[in-house]
């Protein structure tokens, strides 16, 4: 083979250059935005994300407020949080609702107001709830208290995460 076959031009070699440079500039910024995509679909399923709440046999027709304590992890600081939820049977269904006023987030409770009984009230700007979660008309709120994932297994409640009510 001579020499000239294996000449490579001025233009070739940037053309060649440039385009590598350019493609190992776009995979490193792709990359990052590749893995924050992908991340939630290999994260545990929601089976892991159950929580152990309360004992069926404690639940009655009057929501009660239970703990709910688990670990969250903020990338290198790891935390005990401990949150509540209002449980209470309807027939044989189990209601695990949120204590948080979709309003401002404020904490609401069962009953805490007399002049709205068998209501949640949320004392930061006098929202009301219905015993269900949905919100009262012409009250703060806009949207029902969000409902917990949850599931029996064994006579044992398990909570998820508090998703909006449709």
């Amino acid at each position: 083979m001579s020499e000239k076959e294996h000449n490579v031009s001025r233009r070739q070699f940037l053309t060649y250059t440039l385009t590598g440079v350019g493609g190992f500039m776009a995979a490193g910024m792709l990359m990052p935005m590749v893995r924050m995509a992908v991340d939630p679909v290999l994260e545990v399923g929601a089976e892991g994300d159950m929580v152990a709440v309360a004992d069926l046999d404690e639940l009655t027709e009057e929501p009660q407020s239970f703990p709910l304590n688990f670990e969250q992890d903020d990338g290198w600081y790891e935390a005990e949080i401990e949150e509540t939820a209002w449980i209470y049977l309807d027939g044989d269904d189990v209601v695990a609702l949120s204590p948080e006023c979709t309003h401002l987030g404020c904490t609401v409770n069962w009953e805490a107001n007399e002049d709205e009984p068998e209501r949640f009230f949320c004392p930061c700007h006098f929202g009301l709830f219905e015993r269900d979660g949905t919100n009262v008309p012409n009250t703060p709120p806009t949207e029902p208290l969000h409902r917990y994932e949850h599931e029996v297994r064994d006579g044992t409640v398990y909570l998820g995460r508090p998703q909006p009510q449709v």
